[in-house]
C-alpha cells in the first residue's frame, strides 16, 4: 500500500509519519518511510534548491518542474522498487502538495499541475492520503519554532498559505474515497490515533 501525508506548514507530518510507520510495523508490515521533495539522492539534491533561499528565487512553473524532477527520481529509485517488493510506503508529501502549493498557492491552476503530475507518476496514485488540516496562523506559529533553514515556503505571504489550505481541502472534497482529513490542531497522540483509525478502517480492516 502507498500512503501519503499532506498538509500546510506546521501540520506535524514528520512527527505523524514516524508514528504511523511504527503502528504499521507493529502489525508486522514492512514499511518504507520517505519524503518529497527528496527520498532519493538526486531528489534530495533538488530539495535543497526548493526549501531554502529567497522566496522569489524561482518562478511558479520552475518550482513545479523542480518538484516534478525530484519526484521522478524518487519514484524510480525508492517508491516503485519498495512497492514491487511488497512494502508499505509512507510518504511525507506527494502530488497533492504540487497541486496545492503550485496549483492553488501560486495560481498555476489545476489542469496544468494535474497534467504534469500524470506525466511524472504514469498513473501511480496513493491508496490513502491523510490531509492534516489546521488554521494557517496555528500552523505558521508551529513552523516558526522548528530548527533549521528549510523555511522558504514558511516565509511566503499569509494569502499564499490561505490558498494552500483551501487547495488541500478542495482536493479532499474532490476525492473523498482516497482522502481523509485529519484535525491536526489536536495534540500529537490524538492526531496519531485519528490517523491509525483511518488507516485501519480504509486499508486494513477485513484484509488481514
Amino acid at each position: 500500500m502507498f500512503i501519503t501525508l499532506e498538509g500546510g506548514e506546521g501540520a506535524g507530518k514528520s512527527t505523524q509519519i514516524a508514528r504511523l510507520a511504527a503502528f504499521l510495523r507493529g502489525l508486522d508490515l514492512d514499511v518504507l518511510e520517505t519524503r518529497e521533495p527528496g527520498g532519493a539522492p538526486g531528489a534530495e539534491a533538488i530539495r535543497a534548491l526548493l526549501v531554502s533561499g529567497d522566496t522569489g528565487r524561482w518562478t511558479p512553473m520552475t518550482e513545479a518542474l523542480l518538484h516534478s524532477a525530484a519526484r521522478a527520481d524518487h519514484l524510480a529509485r525508492s517508491v516503485r522498487p519498495a512497492l514491487a517488493e511488497g512494502k508499505w510506503v509512507v510518504c511525507d508529501r506527494f502530488t497533492d502538495s504540487t497541486l496545492a502549493y503550485q496549483g492553488y498557492g501560486h495560481g498555476l491552476g489545476v489542469e496544468r499541475i494535474n497534467a504534469l503530475n500524470e506525466l511524472v507518476t504514469e498513473g501511480l496514485r496513493p491508496d490513502l492520503t491523510l490531509i492534516l488540516d489546521l488554521p494557517v496562523e496555528a500552523g505558521l506559529r508551529r513552523a516558526g519554532t522548528r530548527p533549521g533553514a528549510e523555511d522558504r515556503y514558511e516565509r511566503m505571504g499569509r494569502d499564499f498559505h490561505e490558498r494552500l489550505r483551501e487547495g488541500f481541502l478542495a482536493i479532499a472534497r474532490a476525492e473523498p474515497n482516497r482522502c481523509a482529513v485529519i484535525d491536526a490542531a489536536a495534540d500529537v497522540e490524538t492526531v496519531a490515533g485519528a490517523i491509525a483509525r483511518a488507516v485501519n478502517e480504509r486499508l486494513i480492516a477485513g484484509k488481514t
